[in-house]
């Protein structure tokens, strides 16, 4: 009888020395039908995939905002795959199928324990609240264990849920085709037609494809063949119907993702590691973004698109992924919850939108902790990235809908409850050091709340 292998069997590995262009398997940063696979697993055996950071090692260490600054937006979520799923009997996953993956464990690369928390610039990319903060901003966050601490967020610590910000399936061409022609819809036309677009201010609508910056595998750059798939490739920014950037916290240890399959072999492919992250994270930028690892099992349910998704669009491939939480997480037991409404900065109404009153629960929660001697900066970032709870906890009322922000006060080494005692009134001494900043040298407006000091 053979003995059997113990540990996960290492299918992607990735050298931080190294570029993301010169790994032993070539990494790709976009979705498309026609990217070959790199490796082959067999369902039900435990493999490793190793991955880099989203920007492919461009943000450091360094005490400084500049590579946020000047990061290049085109060319982020290096990803580890695509990975081509057979079956025992060495027949691959098929299109239509589900195929499950489990999350058996994860962690960042032994010697790598530390993570960054960032916001864009305004002029590049920005976040939810970039008109509030136009300014590139990095925290730096070091690992001790399941902890987390920040020398630029002094005064916090906290367990991670750590989780891969990324996991999705290839999508068939004539997905990729939907893709492409609804977002290049919003792009074009949505300034116009979207009023959401007068209360967001991140752009752009939409990330189209691009061949600057373009990776796509074993395609060889410059080729006949690479310029017209970068000329198709789907950019990895958004999740959609194949999961891909959904950005799940709870998706840690003991976790699966049901996803659905668009081409042979499902192709699938994982990044942008986080160690921890709050709920929408908001900053962009916003979790702690780290290199790591995954450790995977995989399965496939033959026909399972037909028997459990249901296609919320006009045809058979508009499904959704579905996702099962695992039983480790961090436990807190008491909680601060701001609450927001849909009404929007300038006092204007708006009927039932979820994401004007998140991103008043937002800034009424960095309004108010930022009275207990942090900068408004600091906020942002850790509630980007610290394990807050973001709920829709009313939607049917008009014509608000209500957003709720959860935060545990156990993070914080003070007690930031209301108390009777006010807080201490007078210019207060700004925990330093701050976040790590950058000039924003653009003209765009920036939002002010219009009765604050009233």
């Amino acid at each position: 009888m053979a003995q059997r292998q113990n540990g996960a069997r290492l299918v992607f590995p990735v050298d931080l020395k190294k570029k993301p262009c010169e790994q032993k398997l070539p990494l790709h940063n976009r979705w498309h039908p026609d990217i070959p696979p790199v490796a082959d697993v067999v369902a039900g055996e435990l493999f490793r995939v190793e991955m880099m950071d989203f920007s492919g090692g461009r943000i450091t260490q360094e005490f400084s905002a500049e590579d946020i600054k000047y990061a290049d937006p085109t060319n982020v979520h290096h990803l580890s795959g695509p990975i081509r799923v057979v079956d025992e009997d060495g027949v691959p996953a098929k299109a239509g199928d589900l195929l499950v993956v489990e999350i058996c464990n994860l962690g960042p690369l032994p010697g790598d324990e530390w993570g960054y928390t960032a916001t864009f610039d305004r002029e590049n990319g920005g976040g939810f609240l970039t008109d509030h903060f136009p300014c590139a901003t990095k925290a730096i966050w070091y690992f001790e264990g399941i902890f987390a601490y920040s020398p630029h967020i002094p005064g916090v610590r906290f367990p991670g849920l750590t989780h891969p910000g990324i996991v999705g399936t290839a999508p068939s061409m004539e997905l990729l085709e939907i893709w492409n022609e609804r977002e290049r819809d919003v792009e074009e036309n949505g300034h116009k037609t979207l009023p959401l677009c007068k209360v967001l201010h991140s752009r752009p609508l939409a990330n189209l494809p691009s061949s600057t910056g373009c990776m796509l595998g074993k395609i060889k750059e410059g080729t006949p063949e690479w310029e017209k798939m970068a000329a198709e490739a789907a950019r990895t920014i958004p999740g959609r119907e194949n999961g891909g950037n959904c950005d799940i916290k709870n998706l840690s240890r003991g976790a699966k993702v049901y996803l659905p399959v668009f081409v042979e072999g499902a192709n699938l492919s994982t990044g942008d590691m986080h160690f921890s992250q709050g709920d929408g994270e908001v900053s962009f930028c916003g979790a702690i973004e780290m290199s790591g690892f995954l450790e995977l099992k995989c399965d496939i349910i033959r026909g399972g698109m037909k028997e459990y998704l249901t296609p919320m669009g006009p045809t058979p491939l508009h499904v959704n992924p579905i996702f099962e939480i695992g039983p480790v997480e961090p436990r807190f037991s008491e909680w601060l919850v701001f609450e927001g409404i849909s009404v929007d900065e300038s006092g204007k109404q708006h009927y039932l939108d979820a994401t004007v009153a998140y991103k008043r629960a937002v800034l009424n929660a960095i309004d108010y902790i930022s009275k207990f001697g942090y900068s408004k900066e600091q906020v942002y970032l850790l509630l980007s990235c610290c394990p807050c709870e973001g709920r829709i906890s009313g939607i049917v009322d008009s014509p608000n809908a209500v957003a709720t922000l959860a935060i545990p006060i156990a993070i914080f080494d003070q007690d930031i409850r209301p108390k009777p005692s006010k807080v201490p009134m007078g210019p207060r001494i700004v925990r330093t050091p701050d976040v790590l900043k950058c000039s924003y040298d653009g003209n765009l407006p920036i939002t002010k709340n219009l009765s604050a000091g009233k």
